[in-house]
């Protein structure tokens, strides 16, 4: 009963502490309050190394979101997790990891950002390779590396700011306006985004992670650590209008988009097709965001962390019953064994496509229709609405195989009925995944947007909806490597399978022959010369030697005998010549 205690006082710690900013949230609304706290820790020269906390209404309503969403995952994992011997270690990662979000989200200063930054890229290294196999510790080696580069810009960040005399950017936003090192700045602050946010060319390590157990993927892809680059990014909105850097980030998060999509629908794995959809919403956020629509990327943000985190945690339950077997080929007919978990999947599935009503409608239909409105040209508005196809494409494909197909597994076994503590975590977060989207768009907006469309535009979002089913539908129907004949070679296939080759070069020609390259240098320097001529080398020269003159002191006279005429025949031999 000890282990389970730690699981109670987290879950009403973190459900409290959701409550209590639910009602300071709408207190801050209501008066328009924004508190800005400091606390001075040490001054070198004229620098101040100060610990501040900004409350406003975002931060709020982000820490409400966040402690929400780890409360039903620490409820959920007291059943998911029960065989865990080492249950209070598991618990106090995820605390240490929700704790570091926490102090991202309330920090205007560099300083504190980095802590909460690296807090979040440390405790994700240690939930990736929490299962101590060699795959794990792969993952986990390519979340890390991938993640030091958006540390390092961050760092560099914090060294450029120097010029200002501060590191609480919140100041200087609008003074950097006018400044040319703006540029490099908001340069800075997209790549560390890019690199957190997993957008093309840092796409891989998203799937990769999926090695954690399934209440930290929960966790993680939905409200965490592949959001701290977003929530980055809206921190700085000011700071980043009419931007170059903005029109490539617009390219990479939609290509992003499209890429992940496309992966998903070759995808086998329960856990990467889910993880490939984050990917797909982050590239969402991200485009949006790149476009100046900071509030509708946030909104987004908030709707998606609900339906997500609901998606992972009934793959979690699918996958226990499935005895930890994650590939859906294997999988079918299971809204007859567990309803209750199928229907949880079906309402967050559909969230994520977009149906109306539900929690995902509310943001991206507003997200398409503001593209639809802007003056964008025809690859990023195709790049937006085919992978808004793609996502139905896929979700229906993931649907017809766990739902409507028949079960593959093996013929004897035993289909056991639903946990009801893993149940009661994702309930709440059922009911937030149904009215998230319309209580959220009465909180955030002000006023309410008018977006006026021709007909065709205004129905462009339900044409390539109902073209996605249909063709998820038709794909799921066909045999099951069926989408491998869309393609004209098996290259083309594999090229979309391992997302346009991304973790191949991300992990071999990257970190591989880095490695390798290190791992020559400590074979040739350390272990080679190094270690010939000095230390350890140098003793045994000395010790060779040593034996040799021990053989002569052990009065063997025939040996120095011998050795002594050899030597005066050599001597007399080289005078004579």
């Amino acid at each position: 009963m000890k282990k389970y205690s730690i699981c109670f006082i987290s879950f009403f710690f973190l459900f409290f502490f959701m409550l209590l900013n639910f009602f300071f949230l709408i207190y801050f609304i209501m008066k328009n309050i924004v508190f800005f706290l400091e606390w001075e820790i040490i001054i070198v020269n004229s620098m101040s190394v100060v610990m501040t906390i900004l409350l406003d209404w975002m931060s709020l309503l982000f820490m409400m979101f966040v402690s929400l969403i780890s409360s039903s995952v620490i409820y959920y994992s007291r059943s998911y997790m029960s065989s865990e011997l080492n249950l209070s270690r598991f618990i106090y990662l995820v605390l240490m990891f929700v704790f570091s979000m926490f102090l991202l989200i309330i920090s205007p200063n560099m300083i504190s950002i980095l802590l909460g930054w690296d807090g979040l890229g440390l405790v994700s290294y240690c939930l990736v390779i929490y299962y101590q196999n060699i795959k794990s510790y792969n993952a986990g080696m390519l979340t890390a590396l991938s993640n030091r580069i958006g540390d390092v810009m961050i760092l560099i960040l914090i060294s450029w700011m120097l010029n200002y005399g501060s590191w609480n950017y919140i100041f200087y936003l609008n003074l950097m306006n006018n400044e040319v090192s703006m540029k490099i700045i908001a340069l800075l602050v997209i790549i560390a985004a890019m690199t957190k946010s997993a957008q093309i060319p840092f796409s891989s390590w998203l799937p990769a992670a999926m090695a954690a157990p399934t209440p930290v993927s929960a966790l993680v892809h939905s409200s965490t650590l592949v959001t701290a680059g977003v929530y980055l990014l809206i921190r700085f909105n000011n700071l980043l209008v009419d931007m170059f850097f903005l029109k490539f980030l617009l390219l990479f998060s939609g290509l992003t988009m499209m890429m992940a999509g496309i992966s998903a629908n070759y995808e086998f794995d329960l856990k990467k097709i889910i993880a490939l959809s984050t990917l797909s919403q982050l590239g969402l956020m991200m485009s949006i965001l790149s476009m100046g629509f900071y509030d509708l990327a946030f909104f987004h943000l908030l709707t998606h962390a609900m339906f997500k985190a609901l998606l992972f945690m009934c793959a979690g339950v699918i996958i226990h019953m499935m005895n930890d077997n994650q590939d859906i080929r294997m999988m079918g007919g299971i809204s007859l064994y567990i309803p209750l978990t199928s229907l949880c999947l079906n309402i967050s599935n559909m969230a994520l496509c977009g149906i109306p009503f539900l929690a995902g409608f509310y943001s991206k239909d507003m997200i398409l229709e503001m593209v639809s409105m802007s003056n964008l040209n025809l690859m990023i508005f195709y790049l937006y609405y085919f992978s808004t196809g793609l996502t139905m494409f896929y979700t229906i494909r993931l649907l017809m195989y766990l739902m409507v197909d028949d079960y593959n597994l093996i013929v004897i076994y035993n289909l056991y009925d639903e946990d009801y503590t893993m149940l009661k975590g994702m309930m709440i977060l059922l009911f937030m995944s149904l009215i998230s989207g319309s209580f959220l768009s009465w909180l955030i907006f002000y006023y309410p947007y008018m977006i006026y469309l021709p007909f065709s535009l205004k129905m462009m979002v339900i044409y390539v909806t109902i073209m996605g089913l249909f063709m998820g539908y038709l794909i799921s129907s066909m045999d099951i490597y069926s989408l491998n004949k869309f393609s004209l070679t098996y290259n083309l296939s594999y090229f979309f399978v391992t997302m346009w080759f991304l973790p191949n070069l991300s992990t071999y020609g990257l970190n591989y022959y880095f490695l390798s390259f290190s791992q020559k240098l400590f074979k040739n320097i350390d272990l080679g010369w190094s270690e010939y001529y000095s230390g350890q080398g140098f003793y045994n020269i000395l010790k060779q030697n040593s034996m040799i003159y021990y053989i002569y002191q052990m009065n063997n006279f025939k040996i120095y005998l011998f050795s002594f005429i050899l030597w005066m025949l050599f001597m007399v031999t080289m005078i004579m010549i």
